[in-house]
């Protein structure tokens, strides 16, 4: 097996580890999957473990997908497979093998992966954030973070590889947000088309942010 199949396989196992999950269950000896928005995320953490944790988990996820894509261009193995082995981590950390596939939004994720390659992407998308956090509605300024990505990098010149990695980031953002973790839908009507649209645009199935984030069993 190639070297870089082995570094795609090991970004995956790497964004596979649940931080989250595990700061809940070390520190406070919940399953944070029956908590909240059920995603295994910083957001849990922050209402139902510990806020001062917030800083810890955020850096963990970043880094467990910011050293693959280092990794490399450090190795010499050339920018699309360092982008592909952060995609990878990322998948991972969405859907992780260590919890059913049972995982996390990602948005950290894309920081790690943009730290490697881009370092621009992280002020861009932590302003959205900021600003989301500002106007109460987190999810939504996120997404649009992400979804203007790709002009960001493509305005800044980069290489066309940083260009498509971002599109996939928005893909897979996209993806993580209609699946929801297998959450089951109402049936076919009005109301699924309605739920559909909270997760896409505001990644949850109610109207409320804080009901939906503060959720427990």
């Amino acid at each position: 097996m190639s070297r870089a199949l082995l570094l795609t396989a090991m970004g995956y196992l790497m964004g596979s580890i649940p931080t989250s999950y595990l700061a809940g269950r070390w520190l406070k000896g919940i399953d944070l999957r029956r908590y909240g928005s059920g995603t295994v995320s910083g957001t849990g953490v922050y209402y139902h473990v510990s806020r001062p944790a917030v800083v810890a988990v955020g850096v963990l996820d970043i880094a467990k997908v910011w050293l693959p894509t280092w990794l490399g261009i450090r190795w010499g193995l050339g920018l699309g497979a360092a982008l592909v082995a952060g995609l990878a981590a990322m998948i991972g950390h969405n859907w992780p093998v260590y919890l059913g596939f049972h995982g996390g939004r990602g948005h950290s994720s894309i920081i790690g992966i943009m730290l490697a390659v881009f370092p621009w992407g992280f002020p861009w998308l932590l302003a959205f954030m900021a600003l989301g956090r500002l106007m109460g509605q987190t999810a939504l300024f996120s997404l649009l973070g992400i979804a203007t990505l790709p002009l960001l990098v493509a305005f800044a010149d980069q290489p066309p590889e940083v260009i498509w990695a971002t599109v996939a980031t928005l893909g897979i953002t996209l993806t993580k947000r209609l699946e929801a973790n297998r959450r089951p839908l109402p049936p076919p009507g009005p109301e699924r088309r309605r739920v559909l649209l909270r997760r896409l645009l505001f990644d949850r199935d109610v109207g409320a942010q804080e009901a939906w984030d503060q959720r427990t069993p």
